[in-house]
């Protein structure tokens, strides 16, 4: 009996040493990218790294418009805990290094309170005085990045998607959501250097996004003015409109982190920030849980289509009022989402450049917009990897449609393709976010994964 009990102990021993912590891994690495335009220290993406570090298969996600890889913390740890031997690695661009979230990090560690966070991303700017605080970037610093368009974005995934296929792992996917869908069809489309994109690739994952009327094209003349028109611009996209373009990261995860862990708290602080603009500020006391509800719900966001989600209602009465949820979404669930560091959700500082290319791929075509815009589009025809594809209420059905145009054009078949809608049950954001139940995406991308891509996986 002693000597069963000994062995039984040194088994768990092994066990925790070699088979947890692989399991466990949740961590974030920087991957060297090809040399692009400005100084060498932005030659590099960070990838947050989930599932087993012992593990064949590997789906690269990139985040959409404005978006980070926080974005896909929900689903990745979903994911690995479903496929055997899967890991996730979801990509920040390069642009994640202009950002400061020390002092976010530091909240999440309880090192300094909510109020000492908002003071120094925000508060200061209604005359609070931390001893220092968050300065905002000089664009004109950054005129290099005017050029950190789709050339540069996909030749950083093309180094994240080598080092995925290093070290014996047998199967890479690519996938994206919104934009970062686009990019997965240019990619494999994509000649980089004499290979074509798919190459690299064993299925893409389209989380609705893509290209072929997916979303807005350029013709000839339009990408011309647009290049034009960014020669002069900020370099990098001003979602709130105050004049920096950090504000709508800022923003994004303070009121994050105060849901996250403050919930039912009155959201006094947010509510009485002078700059907060009007149509997210509720005409009446709520939570702080309500107050990022009311931002993102579909029902009550004043942003647009494409940062919406289907959540829930705030209370009718209550002093402050409370959030209910009633969608697919719970509000915790869009705290967590947006209260996370060492990946965040929001990208501070998206490239416009990445727009401009990105609708001038439309056509996946070596047409005289994308020779005009530098874009390397060259194998659409002989792309043959299966496809999954899903669409939300955002585009009226023209992802899918796009999807479909894709298979015509290519030589991906219907029988190795998923296509998916979610419509009008989940909005842009929902796939990310949305409670596995109920959650259209999480449901039919595992069964893809598993049986068309991998070959009938398990469960783990």
């Amino acid at each position: 009996m002693i000597r069963a009990g000994w062995l039984l102990a040194a088994a768990l021993t092994v066990w925790l040493l070699l088979v947890a912590p692989a399991a466990a891994r949740d961590a974030v690495a920087t991957v060297r990218a090809p040399d692009g335009p400005g100084p060498a220290k932005f030659d590099r993406v960070s990838v947050h790294k989930f599932g087993p570090a012992t593990g064949d298969k590997v789906l690269v996600l990139m985040p959409g418009t404005q978006g980070g890889a926080g974005d896909f913390t929900l689903t990745a740890r979903y994911l690995v805990d479903r496929i055997a031997g899967l890991q996730v690695w979801a990509i920040d661009r390069r642009t994640q290094a202009l950002e400061d979230t020390t002092v976010f990090r530091r909240a999440l560690r309880e090192k300094v309170s909510l109020q000492h966070a908002f003071d120094y991303y925000l508060g200061w700017l209604a005359g609070a005085s931390p001893p220092n605080h968050f300065q905002f970037l000089d664009a004109n610093s950054f005129p290099f990045a005017r050029q950190w368009g789709m050339k540069v974005a996909l030749r950083d995934a093309h180094a994240v998607v080598r080092q995925a296929r290093a070290g014996g792992r047998r199967e890479v996917v690519l996938g994206g959501h919104s934009l970062g869908a686009s990019l997965t069809l240019a990619y494999a489309a994509w000649d980089f250097g004499g290979r074509p994109g798919y190459r690299d690739l064993d299925g893409m994952v389209l989380i609705d996004g893509g290209l072929l009327g997916s979303f807005d094209a350029y013709d000839l003349a339009q990408a011309k003015q647009a290049v034009a028109d960014l020669r002069q611009a900020n370099p990098f996209s001003d979602l709130i409109g105050l004049g920096f373009p950090e504000v709508a990261g800022l923003f994004g995860e303070v009121a994050g982190l105060y849901a996250k862990l403050a919930p039912t708290e009155e959201a006094t602080t947010l509510q009485g920030f002078p700059l907060l603009p009007a149509d997210l500020n509720p005409p009446f006391a709520v939570t702080d849980r309500a107050l990022l509800g009311y931002a993102f719900d579909r029902n009550t966001s004043p942003l647009g289509a494409d940062l919406q989600l289907n959540g829930g209602h705030l209370a009718p009465s209550g002093d402050p009022r409370d959030w209910i949820d009633g969608g697919v979404t719970p509000v915790r669930r869009i705290a967590e989402t947006f209260g996370q560091e060492p990946s965040n959700s929001i990208e501070w500082y998206f490239p416009k450049r990445l727009t401009i290319d990105t609708n001038g791929a439309d056509q996946l075509r070596d047409n005289a917009v994308a020779r005009y815009l530098g874009l390397r589009l060259l194998h659409t025809s002989q792309v043959d990897l299966p496809l999954y594809a899903l669409q939300t209420d955002l585009t009226g059905g023209h992802v899918l449609q796009g999807a479909r145009r894709f298979i015509d054009r290519s030589a991906t078949t219907k029988a190795e393709s998923r296509l998916v809608d979610a419509d009008p049950q989940e909005s842009h954001l929902d796939p990310l976010m949305a409670v596995p139940p109920r959650n259209a995406f999480y449901r039919t991308v595992v069964p893809f994964l598993r049986h068309k891509v991998f070959g009938a996986v398990s469960a783990p």
